[in-house]
């Protein structure tokens, strides 16, 4: 690409890069956690929530387990105003939610913020002001000095409004632009700010480190993280709070590795929705702790129904490959895939392990309200026997042989080949039934009679072949050998190596059974049919017959 010479890194490593947090390979405990939806997430959507929106969203946040929620910048509008002040008088913030709220370092604003907030039982009054190099010079064109008054000023006027107010109001801080700003710039000014706050274990202060542009790769943050926290004052006092843009698709890795490097509390939304290309998604984030055995104390067991509120309120459409909740993340075409899961299910079942440990499924799919049968064994013209033998069995209770799930699946493959589509399991299912079961054309089975002897069976056949009605009999070692000798027999129909398997399709009283019959061609090509019928016997010789009209077509 043209142009490189006119970047360079924006970024600043910290004075010491100790990288304690690379020991740590995992995050074992869940952080805080803050969802911004209602204030990041929203302003960034084409078209804003109004308030009937805000409130439903709210309360689903509530419900998926968010004790932190941010609700709004409550002095840049009416709307945001208003809907802070309806949560508040209809009493619906749970006792032991927090709601957040956002103001800039300006008396007017944080006076208007104050007031709105009234009434509230928990409340954070989150302050902020732009500290970057470039923001300082181009925005606002002030010295460090003058950066960090405007931030000491605003924690001030902080003390001096909560002394009338009522509830538990707690303080945020954050520089904001803080990986574009100096590290020990960014550690004065947040210590600057705790000094006049002056957290206590009663009443702790946050400091937020937000990735308002991400500059760098994960690690850098991760070591100005660990810097931050290893220098701020009062630190037993101070929750650090991460709050990650997604500029260079690494929001999540921020996550993570800012809090092995010691955060206590992270900033996102679903989704990863935000400004540019979003925040850091909460759902990834705590899914990847819970596919490691942590719990991450928020519930996303019924995904679907908080994917379709999401799109329904905000307009949105959560992108089908988004980790743990787009629609196709579990989603298997692939022949091999779905061989390796159909198979690790069954494993499962048979050594009733403990742990997941599915091929292909880091998580299991009914964890977040997905369906094996809708949602995992996805078939198109890519897929496998197993995974079409798969959806057969689980869907309709067809334990199709190893031999013949190849054939079926290659007759499935075709018809998706053709029509250039994905198959549902009813359009597999039909496939199934036109190409296998009870094929009765060009021979048709009308009626039979069996006679036993000491050393045989003999079968006496009313069949229809070419629209001509035909008895035939013979003998054989058994039922349906007896069959196929008189057909052999008395039609001239060449074939051999017959094999034969049965279960039962359904239970109870009406149950239905099911018959598999596989022969060989004289040219060595071997045909299967399946046989459905109340009688075992009957649903033996109908997979043969169809097994027989699938040689003659």
């Amino acid at each position: 690409m043209k142009n490189t010479a006119k970047y360079k890194k924006q970024y600043f490593n910290p004075p010491v890069c100790e990288m304690k947090w690379a020991k740590n390979d995992s995050i074992d405990k869940a952080p805080i956690w803050c969802s911004v939806d209602l204030r990041d997430g929203n302003q960034a959507l084409m078209v804003p929530m109004n308030l009937e929106e805000k409130l439903e969203f709210f309360e689903m946040l509530v419900k998926i387990g968010f004790k932190e929620i941010e609700v709004g910048f409550p002095a840049a509008s009416e709307t945001e105003y208003k809907f802070l002040r309806t949560l508040i008088e209809k009493n619906m913030i749970p006792d032991d939610v927090t709601v957040q709220v956002l103001t800039q370092s300006r008396e007017h604003i944080i006076k208007k913020t104050f007031e709105c907030i009234k009434g509230a039982k928990n409340v954070i009054v989150h302050l902020y002001n732009s500290t970057s190099v470039a923001q300082r010079e181009q925005v606002f064109r002030k010295s460090k000095e003058e950066i960090v008054n405007i931030a000491v000023e605003g924690a001030k006027l902080f003390n001096e409004y909560v002394k009338d107010m009522d509830g538990n109001i707690r303080f945020e801080y954050s520089p904001e632009s803080f990986t574009g700003t100096e590290p020990e710039f960014a550690l004065e000014i947040c210590n600057a700010v705790l000094d006049i706050w002056k957290p206590t274990p009663e009443r702790k202060a946050i400091i937020n480190l937000p990735v308002t542009v991400e500059l760098s790769m994960p690690h850098v943050y991760a070591n100005q993280i660990e810097y931050m926290c290893d220098n701020l004052k009062y630190r037993e006092n101070v929750v650090v709070s991460l709050h990650p843009h997604n500029d260079r698709g690494c929001a999540v890795a921020d996550s993570e590795l800012g809090l092995l490097a010691g955060a206590d509390r992270i900033e996102g939304t679903l989704f990863g929705n935000g400004e540019r290309t979003g925040n850091a998604d909460i759902i990834t984030i705590g899914m990847n702790m819970y596919a490691q055995g942590v719990d991450p104390g928020l519930d996303f067991s019924n995904m679907p129904a908080i994917c379709d509120l999401y799109e329904r309120v905000t307009r949105m459409n959560v992108y089908e490959r988004s980790p743990y909740s787009g629609k196709l993340v579990f989603a298997a075409f692939s022949g091999s895939h779905q061989d390796a899961i159909a198979k690790g299910m069954k494993w499962r079942e048979e050594k009733e392990r403990r742990y997941w440990t599915v091929p292909y499924l880091p998580i299991d799919p009914q964890d977040v309200g997905r369906e094996y049968e809708t949602d995992v064994i996805r078939i198109n013209s890519q897929s496998g026997k197993g995974g079409i033998g798969y959806l057969l069995e689980h869907n309709y209770g067809f334990n199709l042989p190893p031999k013949m799930r190849e054939a079926v699946g290659y007759a499935v493959k075709h018809v998706s080949d053709v029509e250039h589509k994905e198959l549902s399991a009813e359009e597999v299912l039909a496939v199934f039934n036109e190409k296998f079961v009870n094929i009765s054309s060009p021979l048709e089975l009308v009626d039979y009679s069996f006679v036993r002897s000491q050393e045989s069976m003999r079968a006496d056949l009313h069949i229809k072949y070419n629209g001509e009605t035909k008895q035939i009999s013979a003998y054989g070692n058994g039922r349906l050998d007896a069959v196929s000798n008189a057909i052999k027999q008395s039609l001239g129909i060449k074939y051999s190596n017959l094999t034969y398997s049965e279960h039962a399709l359904t239970e109870g009283s009406s149950s239905q059974a099911v018959g598999y019959v596989s022969i060989t061609l004289p040219d060595g090509n071997v045909r299967w049919g399946a046989g459905i019928h109340d009688d075992i016997i009957c649903a033996s010789i109908n997979a043969l017959i169809s097994a027989i009209n699938s040689k003659i077509h």
